[in-house]
């Protein structure tokens, strides 16, 4: 990949000034309180960081310092002193390769492997995709979360799209706010799909396990559209394209009409069936990604084949090949 290029997830009107954001709150955030807006406006920093800054009056609402308490009916201007994490441990630099399917000044499209982690976590915080971009793409260090707008889980495979400037990083947010980004994965479920459908099923953090979400009515919307693209005795090849796109949007929408993903540990680990594919991890893929370029303001569309053992896998159930476990 080429070092040499040229110099939040959110819908925010204004821009940045060193470590200074000015923005404007949405009319449609309107009856939330001034910290869950800017959660939702400033995804790359916690919750409790951002009232913590309220608290040190660090975040003014028209020209007057915000309480934790106070709620926003949209419309309003809002500075915000973005204060440097003291307990940050700066992310480091590593050569891990990436699979480039475009690259221009502005954006890089990727094609994640399987069992590479996105971005640093607790646990994970050498080996990721950002530490290979802070490698290959130096520049990416000034923006948040390193021109990431969008994320895969470690074990699904496929296409990632990354700002490389902050006006790219600003548009594509803006473009899955307003769900104009085409994202269609291949899923491969348990049980026989009939027809194709829409769950429209709002998610939230599992109570019991924060590592896992669930359909909540007092969660985030989340709809997913699916469409049956094969058939085996069983089980289904669904094409699934995201309308908004919640942490496990797919595995838990298909899990909530009762076909869980092959190979899903933490959706699927509690079906009972004579049915159990020897498959080590969930079975779906980022096949295919659009977006309108930000500057050029073309439509731009791309498609990845699926990874050797997924290809694999449909292969043998096609040859009737596969083993149960």
């Amino acid at each position: 990949m080429d070092k040499d290029t040229e110099n939040s997830s959110s819908d925010y009107k204004g821009n940045t000034e060193g470590d200074i954001r000015k923005l404007v709150i949405p009319d449609e955030q309107g009856g939330l309180r001034l910290d869950q807006a800017l959660s939702a406006l400033l995804p790359e920093f916690s919750r409790n960081r951002i009232q913590n800054w309220i608290r040190a009056r660090k975040i003014s609402v028209d020209d007057a310092f915000g309480t934790t308490r106070m709620k926003v009916c949209g419309g309003e201007s809002v500075r915000v002193e973005i204060e440097p994490d003291p307990n940050a441990t700066p992310d480091a630099p590593e050569a891990i390769p990436l699979d480039v399917v475009f690259e221009d000044s502005m954006l890089l499209v990727i094609n994640k492997p399987v069992g590479l982690v996105v971005h640093p976590g607790s646990g994970n915080r050498q080996g990721t995709m950002l530490n290979a971009l802070l490698h290959w793409v130096p520049q990416v260090a000034e923006l948040p979360r390193a021109g990431i707008v969008h994320r895969l889980d470690k074990d699904t495979s496929g296409l990632l799209v990354v700002a490389k400037t902050l006006k790219s990083h600003t548009d594509l947010v803006r473009q899955l706010q307003a769900r104009t980004v085409k994202r269609e994965y291949l899923a491969l479920v348990y049980g026989e799909v009939d027809r194709p459908g829409t769950v429209d099923a709002p998610l939230a953090r599992d109570p019991h396990n924060r590592v896992k979400r669930t359909v909540h009515t007092m969660g985030k919307e989340a709809v997913t559209h699916y469409e049956v693209v094969e058939r085996f005795p069983g089980l289904t090849l669904l094409r699934c394209k995201l309308e908004t796109g919640r942490t496990h949007q797919i595995r838990v929408h298909m899990q909530h009409i009762g076909h869980p993903l092959v190979g899903d540990t933490v959706y699927s680990a509690s079906r009972r069936s004579h049915l159990r594919l020897p498959f080590p991890r969930q079975a779906l893929h980022a096949e295919r990604l659009g977006l309108i370029h930000p500057v050029t303001q073309e439509f731009m569309q791309w498609e990845c084949p699926l990874p050797p053992d997924f290809a694999s896998l449909l292969q043998a159930l096609r040859e009737n090949t596969v083993w149960e476990a």
